[in-house]
């Protein structure tokens, strides 16, 4: 079995409101979710993407207010990486000048890399990539043609580099394809979030809490191979969790050698299970076993609302 890449990336930011400004407000990718935690259900789980939060767009939040702030290190992924279309890194640049925020330029593997930070600290990249399709949503002064795509792909900050190489190429069907000033490549045959680099240099250990990412999820194409999926973990000799429901997905959960987390999710149903395409992400969705709390969640959940922030910029 190989997995296509990317099914979505989960971190930990503090405030809400923050968080909803940088991502769709200045980033522009549309929130296709607002639910919960089903583990802590007080706490809001929100995913943004393209229009129709296909697998290999989502980077999704779990917004702790009071959270200890998370360090980035061995153990994590290091940098989540999004894919913008060939020839708009200059748009991009004038963008995050225009809202304030500093970044650098990387070059890695012959790809010019924009580095910066969110609000929380997340490390978060921008690379020009021509595999996948141009996405169709527009968000403020950000068109359709020059907007995220997806995920590039990810880097990998692992206690054991090595190890984690072998899982992605002989668990997950990475194929390995180049190594460079301490970073390692890895490629999978899917054309978003298909990217993977593990950058090889000892760090302290990381920690979790705003700013850092929870874990990362490949894709499985559907719930026959999620099932192939897990049993191909165990004999492994690694341990994974019974099949969660997640609602818009299954999922199961495993820590790879490494130290980082790794969760490999279905591709359906999809976020539109719960709510047409037009009103994604507008309203509270509960799965069923919650709906009889909603008013007491809705009472402890903080409000915010999406709004464009180029207008007062």
């Amino acid at each position: 079995m190989k997995t296509a890449g990317i099914h979505h990336i989960t971190a930990f930011v503090r405030n809400v409101q923050d968080s909803v400004d940088f991502y769709a407000g200045i980033l522009g990718l549309r929130l296709v979710k607002q639910t919960i935690n089903f583990d802590v259900p007080s706490v809001y789980h929100l995913y943004f993407g393209n229009e129709m939060g296909s697998p290999g767009t989502v980077i999704t939040f779990f917004p702790f207010e009071k959270g200890r702030q998370g360090k980035i290190g061995a153990g994590q992924v290091g940098w989540s990486s999004f894919a913008i279309p060939a020839g708009t890194l200059a748009f991009w640049e004038n963008r995050l000048t225009k809202f304030g925020i500093e970044f650098t330029r990387l070059i890695r593997f012959n790809e010019t890399f924009l580095r910066f930070t969110d609000r929380d600290g997340l490390q978060l990249e921008l690379v020009e990539r021509n595999d996948g399709m141009n996405g169709t949503w527009s968000f403020g002064d950000i068109p359709a043609e020059k907007a995220i795509k997806g995920f590039g792909g990810a880097v990998l900050f692992s206690k054991l580099p090595a190890d984690t190489g072998n899982v992605l190429e002989d668990l997950l069907g990475f194929k390995k394809v180049g190594v460079e000033q301490g970073f390692s490549r890895y490629r999978s045959y899917g054309d978003r979030g298909n990217i993977v680099d593990i950058d090889e240099r000892v760090r302290d250990d990381g920690h979790g809490g705003p700013g850092s990412v929870h874990h990362i999820a490949w894709r499985a194409e559907d719930d026959n191979q999620h099932a192939e999926w897990r049993e191909a973990v165990i004999r492994r000799g690694l341990t994974s969790t019974p099949f969660q429901n997640r609602q818009y997905f299954n999922a199961i959960y495993f820590r790879e050698p490494g130290g980082i987390l790794f969760e490999i999710a279905t591709d359906p149903p999809g976020f539109t299970v719960d709510e047409p395409l037009e009103e994604l992400g507008e309203s509270l969705q509960l799965p069923s076993w919650y709906e009889d709390k909603r008013a007491a969640l809705v009472d402890e959940l903080t409000h915010f609302e999406v709004r464009s922030l180029d207008s007062t910029n």
